[in-house]
């Protein structure tokens, strides 16, 4: 968020109709692009030929749903500056560090005329219910989207196969692929060419799909039909607002990422603030909540890529387990996933705010004890020291558990 978030976890600004949020990783423009060339010239009809073709290009390369957008983000960049200005979003620096050219697709890319936008179901179909994880104090909940391979990798190879393919049909042309690799609104840009919606709690919604999915974009210079942009369909529905554990949506469409567990959980680099660690409960890597409880995810589907499978376990860990791993356990398990972005320290801080939150028992009280004696980073031992606090050992002077 991705977001974090997003999908991936909802942590930063896509904007919309109003205030948005998406989780990305910090902007790095690792992207493929063609060399600078003069954009073919099509009449109406060979354009929409080749929009369709370039749709059957993306189904046969695992996309479940394609759209075409302009490049006009006006509103959503005032929406973007004013969420920024407000601060919510938090240590995440990249949000603001490339200025407009989040907003403004032919100043990232010159020469960009239309976004091609990409659509993945992600939810993997043999994961363990979300809600009986999230009942269940001694389990960690991991954003599900989090439970198979890394998608940056998988999307990007998709995507830039796309841009190969586009180039046979239509010729020489100047492109570059995204997938949260640099400054780019995929959100508005989606429902811009009609993938869904931004909704309530700043997800993008699909009538179709829901909102498990994952979105990547390519910059053209190809003067393709754009799609009708995305209505919107949440109406008088408020559900997503008080599922959020932490408080983060404060409004209809704005998200104070500060409070976002997928913030807090991915993002953030430093301690948890205290008065927001009860509330995290057993979520050890993002937060799905709002997405839970959205009727639009009725219509979710499961995804269809083999990578996006549970691996190791994940999708109901035992937090006493989690938290007894070793840096070399941590790099085995989480290697070509998300979470190996977070890093060892962050990982068993995030698990000890969770056995905080856990009932308290012999096996939850030894777990942190063990952790309390044998680690060394001032961040673990910071939440360790803390969570043995909530089962009533309390620190002594020496600041060790009694």
């Amino acid at each position: 968020m991705p977001p974090l978030p997003t999908t991936a976890p909802p942590t930063a600004p896509s904007t919309a109709p109003p205030t948005a949020a998406a989780a990305a990783p910090a902007a790095s423009p690792s992207a493929t692009a063609t060399a600078s060339l003069a954009p073919p010239r099509l009449n109406a009809a060979a354009a929409q030929t080749l929009r369709n073709a370039i749709e059957r290009e993306a189904r046969a390369l695992g996309f479940d749903a394609i759209g075409i957008s302009g490049i006009e983000l006006a509103e959503d960049e005032r929406h973007l500056l004013q969420w920024l200005e407000r601060g919510w979003h938090g240590e995440m620096q990249y949000m603001q560090r490339h200025g407009v050219r989040r907003s403004r697709p032919a100043e990232l890319q010159p020469g960009t005329l239309r976004v091609i936008s990409v659509r993945m179901n992600y939810r993997p179909a043999e994961a363990h219910s979300s809600e009986e994880v999230l009942a269940d104090g001694q389990l960690g909940y991991v954003s599900r989207y989090a439970l198979g391979r890394d998608y940056h990798r998988l999307m990007r190879r998709a995507l830039a196969r796309l841009g190969e393919a586009i180039t046979r049909l239509a010729g020489a042309h100047t492109h570059r692929v995204f997938v949260d690799s640099a400054p780019v609104l995929e959100k508005a840009l989606a429902r811009n060419a009609g993938l869904g919606w931004i909704g309530k709690h700043t997800n993008l919604l699909s009538r179709e799909a829901g909102s498990w999915f994952f979105l990547g974009e390519i910059y053209t210079d190809l003067p393709l039909p754009p799609d009708a942009a995305a209505s919107a369909h949440c109406g008088s529905c408020t559900a997503c607002m008080p599922a959020c554990p932490t408080g983060a949506i404060v409004a209809p469409y704005q998200l104070d990422a500060r409070r976002c567990i997928s913030y807090l959980t991915i993002e953030l680099h430093g301690p948890i603030p205290e008065a927001l660690r009860p509330a995290i409960g057993n979520r050890i890597y993002g937060c799905d909540d709002c997405q839970l409880v959205c009727p639009w995810n009725k219509y979710a589907r499961d995804a269809a890529h083999p990578d996006f499978r549970v691996r190791h376990g994940l999708d109901a860990p035992r937090l006493t387990e989690l938290l007894a791993w070793s840096a070399a356990q941590f790099e085995e398990r989480t290697r070509g996933s998300a979470i190996h972005r977070i890093g060892h320290a962050r990982w068993l801080r995030n698990v000890a705010v969770a056995l905080g939150n856990a009932p308290t028992s012999p096996a939850v009280i030894d777990a942190l004890r063990a952790a309390e004696r044998e680690q060394q980073d001032p961040l673990v031992r910071e939440h360790v020291l803390w969570a043995l606090q909530r089962h009533g050992f309390l620190q002594n002077n020496g600041g060790e558990s009694k």
